[in-house]
């Protein structure tokens, strides 16, 4: 599993942040997706791998910017997640 991390800017209340999550969710097969307008940035987590170029093709219709972009490998995190 992957952890995608991607800066995004222009996120102003809760229904930007609901925007980018129905955006993410309507286009990749996702596990979860956590988009946060104070921290700038959304987290998705996945079994596929989605590209940097993918991202930019669903976020940048939305009218937000989409700023950086990293991938690393998904680390449960939790009481049994050791």
């Amino acid at each position: 599993m992957k952890q995608i991390t991607i800066g995004i800017d222009g996120m102003m209340c809760s229904m930007c942040e609901a925007h980018i999550n129905d955006a993410i969710r309507q286009n990749f097969h996702v596990k979860k997706v956590n988009a946060d307008r104070k921290k700038k940035h959304a987290v998705i987590i996945a079994d596929q791998d989605i590209t940097e170029a993918q991202l930019h093709a669903v976020i940048d219709p939305t009218g937000y910017t989409m700023t950086s972009y990293t991938v690393e490998p998904y680390k449960k995190k939790g009481l049994f997640g050791f």
